[in-house]
């Protein structure tokens, strides 16, 4: 009897446990099934935006048999992308400029590219009021999509493509105070009104790289131009030695059997720090970055923002440089003239450039400047905002000084006489090993060299000097840039 009484406890007891442990395994999937649930939600509101450009999410078009995708508009309110309807009914998007915006706008068809990619989102979609809405019902018509205002300036824009006429590159321009961009030309560009036909072509031509923003996307390496960095380095630190600096330049420099050049082997005789930076001398800056630490250096390229993605709502290309505590001789004697497998953007280029401008300080760079409704109301707005110090203050104004000094007595004295002073770096960055001769030409400034208002950046494929090609061309958009801030 006692036996028979222990087994039905213990059979109770055993009951108890299993029915225990299916309603902990049961809470345990509730558990796991409310937070799968969460975490799907919370990842699809924060990725609303990502989620919808998916090639493979069809809600956009359900979306445009309701709504007409929106216009995309310049600063001063030109149209540079709108969509119009055949006599047949049927839609296309037109842009008004052709080829003059053709990779920072972009296009609307094979995926989308440019602002028209980025901005997708708020295109297609309508913010007017119901009463509105209830309007268009009645006329039959569909609603009309939401508005994007860029940072964009035509005439600018115009400028720059201008002066660059059948080169290949890149001009980036932006306001070093708040970080717009106001123009941003690629060469070879394309008409995208004609994408549609054009597209076989220019998929099949992978020598030009037509379809690729050179502006943002383009990776080169930059050759003089990248003494900008070794200099704000030297005066980093050795600050007690830029004054009595000095160095007699025969045209070349040897170290541990490495031999650099100057530019066409120029000699450049007793130069100081500043006549070394003004006069882009090789042989200087080589022996300048042999007197760097290399730890320290790479600390503070890392923080200039190589290796890592700029903070542009547009596709950048991320710059590059192989600097470390066991970096040789011979690699570092590339990496202080801008050479070897150092490669950087245009606008990661205009981005230091402008810091120095703005006391050391990276705006984050947008070109965005609101999204609103098609009847006005703004819906989100850029603000400018800082983005990193990259260099104290004080190291930023013995940077401008000798960036005037490459305008006032360098290698950029074409932009002199203009009616307005400037500063900046050329750079003249050898590309080829089968012909040593052959560069691409650069040049980086701003201007007002004392109120700096405008930054420019200029990269021409294969052209020669930056001081002979870069130069000039900057000086045209500089022109246009003041001639439209004097409307």
């Amino acid at each position: 009897m006692k036996t028979t009484i222990e087994h039905a406890t213990r059979t109770k007891e055993e009951k108890h446990v299993t029915r225990r442990g299916i309603y902990v395994t049961a809470a345990a999937v509730l558990v796991l099934f409310a937070a799968m649930t969460f975490y799907l939600c919370r990842y699809a509101l924060v990725n609303s935006r990502e989620l919808f450009a998916n090639d493979y999410n069809g809600r956009e078009q359900l979306i445009l048999e309701q709504n007409t995708r929106g216009k995309i508009l310049a600063e001063d309110g030109d149209v540079l992308a709108q969509t119009l309807t055949n006599a047949d009914g049927s839609e296309y998007r037109d842009y008004p400029y052709g080829s003059l915006f053709a990779h920072v706008v972009g296009y609307s068809v094979y995926g989308k590219a440019g602002i028209e990619k980025a901005e997708d989102y708020d295109l297609v979609r309508s913010g007017i009021p119901l009463s509105e809405k209830a309007e268009h019902e009645r006329s039959g018509e569909k609603y009309p999509g939401n508005e994007v205002v860029t940072t964009l300036v035509p005439k600018i824009q115009q400028a720059a493509s201008d002066a660059m006429g059948i080169y290949r590159g890149a001009i980036v321009v932006s306001e070093p105070s708040t970080g717009k961009i106001l123009a941003m030309v690629s060469k070879p560009d394309y008409d995208p009104n004609q994408i549609r036909e054009l597209w076989s072509g220019l998929l099949a031509d992978n020598a030009s790289g037509t379809l690729l923003n050179r502006a943002s996307q383009g990776m080169y390496p930059p050759g003089s131009t990248f003494k900008i960095l070794d200099a704000a380095e030297f005066i980093r630190e050795h600050p007690e030695e830029t004054a009595s600096y000095s160095y007699s330049c025969n045209g070349t420099f040897t170290a541990d059997g490495e031999t650099i050049h100057c530019y066409h082997n120029q000699s450049h005789g007793q130069v100081d720090f500043r006549t070394s930076f003004a006069k882009s001398c090789n042989a200087s800056f080589a022996n300048i970055g042999l007197s760097l630490d290399k730890t320290k250096y790479a600390a503070f390229l890392k923080n200039m923002m190589f290796g890592e993605d700029l903070p542009f709502e547009l596709p950048s290309a991320r710059s590059s440089v192989d600097l470390a505590a066991d970096t040789p001789t011979a690699q570092m004697l590339q990496v202080a003239i801008g050479q070897g497998t150092t490669s950087m953007s245009p606008l990661h280029l205009n981005l230091i450039t402008a810091a120095v401008a703005n006391d050391g300080v990276v705006m984050r760079p947008y070109v965005v400047q609101s999204v609103r409704t098609a009847s006005g109301e703004v819906i989100r707005e850029t603000k400018p905002a800082e983005y990193r110090r990259v260099m104290e203050e004080d190291t930023a104004a013995q940077m401008r000084l000798l960036m005037e000094d490459v305008v006032k007595e360098g290698t950029a004295t074409k932009l002199q006489g203009y009616g307005y002073t400037a500063a900046g770096k050329t750079g003249s960055a050898e590309f080829s090993d089968a012909d040593p001769s052959a560069s691409h030409a650069w040049f980086t400034g701003y201007a007002p060299a004392e109120d700096p208002q405008f930054a420019v950046t200029v990269i021409l494929e294969g052209a020669g000097s930056g001081g002979g090609y870069a130069v000039p061309m900057a000086r045209a958009v500089l022109d246009a840039c003041f001639a439209w801030q004097e409307q």
